[in-house]
């Protein structure tokens, strides 16, 4: 089920980072750690009550400027609009209803959006101070609410109303089917690829109506199979006023955040970089299976040396997916794209195994002769034992006298060797820590 989007949008030193920062990590939240994106990080999952949701925080912008920075910011904030189910225009108290203000408000009721745009009035850090509400009244939009994203005045009367004001989920209306999604970076060659596999004439597509706002997914039946394309009108319908290129992350946050296994398009010709590294992270943050294609395979002079070189690099720079499978295609040529079925079919698999329990006790035996667990408190830790609670994608407990003495690289040595054991090749294994009763 796909989680709701919220977008902050509103002129540059407003707090919306604050704000974000609040939603994503406050006193009822409960963040969502995507591994691969931190630095430059602006889209995180958080949680309030029992409702899931995702917050996107945009750049500042005045939507007078000619400086090129605030054009490019303008567009990301309005394309973020346009994929949110709420926006929350967010003004500062202090410095009271200003011009670029009025012009970002009418805009968002101009863009042609269906989601619901909330005013809400920051650094409103006491009762006293609501005095400063009434200046921003005369935008016309009805209620207003008053926050302190520093300090959380306001801030659990500002969720209640985010939350009366998301759309509810709606229940799953496609049969249960592998759900894929195809992201990667700009120029990548996702649009050419889909398009080539959807062509393909022994595949038998369909439309249909996806569980997000505005999506529409494509169900593709290969030898009798089903599989469900996440939301591939977006993906091949470039919106002329917000090009889909610009804006790749946003869209693949809501397809992988749906997905079971995300196709990461990577262009062969040019390597991985960053934004590919950022992409996979995201799926691996969200726990979802992994298959990665090399396209723009026609374009490679050298093609076994490329092979080579770019096996190297998965292994390196994708090291937290080194174990999931990988092809070499060309949309354009529509060389070897029918191979990616097979390969979705293996990685999902591998999310949904289930490992006898006197196997694990096995292994666990044999990996504690080298486990060199420390001393903690006083103690020497100690693994007792191992047991499987969870597949899709699989997770594992570990039952120990000190589970706080665990650390990260425990953790990594026994997935190191759950993965030499049970492969759970393309899929993220998680290993949570128990204490033995």
């Amino acid at each position: 089920m796909a989680k709701p989007l919220i977008a902050i949008i509103g002129r540059p030193n407003v707090g919306k980072s604050t704000l974000f920062n609040r939603m994503t990590g406050g006193r009822h939240a409960i963040v969502e750690a995507i591994e691969g994106v931190t630095r430059d990080r602006n889209y995180a999952g958080g949680q309030w009550d029992d409702r899931q949701f995702i917050v996107v925080d945009t750049g500042g912008f005045y939507p007078e400027s000619e400086e090129p920075i605030y054009s490019e910011v303008k567009d990301q904030a309005l394309f973020a609009a346009e994929e949110a189910d709420l926006i929350i225009h967010l003004m500062d108290g202090r410095d009271g209803l200003t011009p670029a203000d009025q012009s970002i408000a009418g805009m968002l009721r101009v863009s042609g959006r269906k989601a619901v745009c909330l005013p809400v009035v920051n650094k409103v850090d006491a009762p006293s101070k609501e005095v400063l509400m009434y200046d921003f009244y005369r935008l016309g939009a009805g209620e207003i609410i008053p926050v302190s994203a520093a300090t959380g005045f306001g801030f659990d009367e500002l969720m209640e109303k985010i939350m009366e004001l998301l759309p509810e989920a709606g229940p799953e209306k496609e049969e249960q089917m592998p759900r894929v999604a195809v992201v990667g970076r700009p120029n990548a060659g996702k649009s050419t690829l889909i398009n080539a596999l959807l062509d393909k004439k022994r595949l038998v597509v369909s439309p249909v109506a996806g569980t997000t706002r505005d999506a529409i997914d494509t169900v593709c039946t290969y030898y009798g199979k089903k599989y469900l394309f996440i939301d591939t009108a977006g993906i091949k319908k470039k919106s002329k006023a917000y090009p889909l290129e610009h804006f790749s992350m946003i869209r693949a946050l809501r397809s992988i955040e749906r997905c079971d296994v995300a196709v990461i398009v990577i262009d062969a010709s040019a390597g991985i970089v960053t934004e590919d590294q950022k992409i996979a992270g995201l799926v691996h943050g969200y726990g979802k299976g992994a298959v990665f294609l090399f396209n723009k395979w026609d374009l490679v002079p050298n093609p076994d040396e490329a092979f080579k070189t770019l096996s190297g690099e998965l292994a390196r720079k994708m090291w937290f997916f080194s174990h999931a499978p990988f092809l070499t295609t060309s949309g354009a040529e529509k060389r070897r794209i029918t191979k990616i079925f097979p390969l979705v079919d293996s990685v999902l698999s591998e999310r949904g195994k289930t490992v006898p329990r006197a196997e694990l006790m096995e292994m666990l035996s044999e990996s504690m002769e080298n486990a060199h667990l420390p001393v903690y408190r006083g103690k020497r830790v100690r693994v007792y034992s191992m047991n499987q609670v969870g597949k899709n994608p699989p997770v594992f407990a570990i039952y120990s006298n000190e589970p706080a003495g665990i650390k990260d690289i425990h953790l990594k040595y026994f997935e190191k060797r759950l993965r030499e054991r049970f492969s759970f090749a393309g899929t993220p294994v998680k290993i949570i820590k128990k204490r033995k009763k």
